[in-house]
């Protein structure tokens, strides 16, 4: 699949509100490829990508700050619920730990698709620097790439950590009946997500899609893209899908 293809797939699978924080991969291709005209100078094209680099590292910050403040929301609420337990009647309790569950399931897609959104960004910078170096024989891939790898929205700390906090909150309301073990855990799991198929199954086909892109060439080489710091968990990699999202 060509990579023009490939992005918009990424962007139409995102959350709608999120469509026109990408970049704007389709616009910048034709002002690069253009057989005819003069493509723009070096320090013209750095300032397009600049612009779309802060319009990138603002949005993410913007949900980073969201997502802390709805971390902390959930982590009490867990605290909370588990403090009330012995007080109210069970299917109360119940009631209360599925609400949370969902909204768990939910927050945990959205960070995950926060991360896809930095890796598709990732992608289609590098992509399109590479070419206009192509296109007008200049050097800049590696000098801007090196910027970005600096980037609030490539390093991507702070969201990767709730990522995995938030499978340890997961596991905290989805405990193993007893004698049933791990596998009716899973199934749990793997119902619940099933259910919150619009936010998270696509993303994590995206997620481990990018992941592969990254870890698929075992030769690097001047040009070759830094790996991504992405979550390392076998609980996510339990939902992918049959056939991940092929790049090109």
């Amino acid at each position: 699949m060509k990579h023009g293809k490939w992005h918009k797939r990424q962007v139409d699978q995102s959350l709608p509100a999120w469509k026109v924080e990408f970049l704007r991969y389709k616009e910048l291709k034709p002002i690069v490829s253009a057989v005819s005209g003069r493509p723009p100078s070096p320090a013209e094209f750095v300032a397009l990508l600049d612009a779309e680099i802060e319009k990138i590292n603002a949005f993410f910050i913007e949900q980073e700050e969201f997502f802390i403040i709805r971390h902390k929301e959930l982590q009490v609420a867990i605290r909370d619920a588990l403090v009330r337990k012995a007080a109210v009647p069970e299917s109360a309790h119940e009631a209360e730990i599925a609400a949370i569950r969902r909204e768990i399931v939910n927050f945990h897609g959205e960070m995950v698709l926060l991360l896809n959104y930095s890796s598709v960004n990732y992608i289609g910078l590098a992509k399109i620097l590479k070419k206009y170096d192509k296109r007008t024989g200049a050097v800049l891939r590696l000098a801007v790439i090196e910027t970005v790898l600096a980037q609030p929205f490539f390093t991507a700390e702070a969201v990767t950590l709730m990522v995995r906090e938030c499978e340890a909150m997961m596991e905290a309301v989805f405990p193993t009946a007893p004698g049933e073990g791990q596998a009716a855990a899973r199934r749990d799991r793997e119902a619940l997500a099933a259910a919150e198929q619009r936010i998270f199954r696509n993303t994590v086909a995206a997620l481990l899609a990018m992941e592969d892109v990254r870890s698929g060439s075992s030769t690097r080489g001047r040009h070759s893209l830094p790996p991504l710091t992405l979550p390392d968990s076998e609980w996510l990699r339990s939902f992918q899908p049959p056939s991940p999202i092929p790049i090109q």
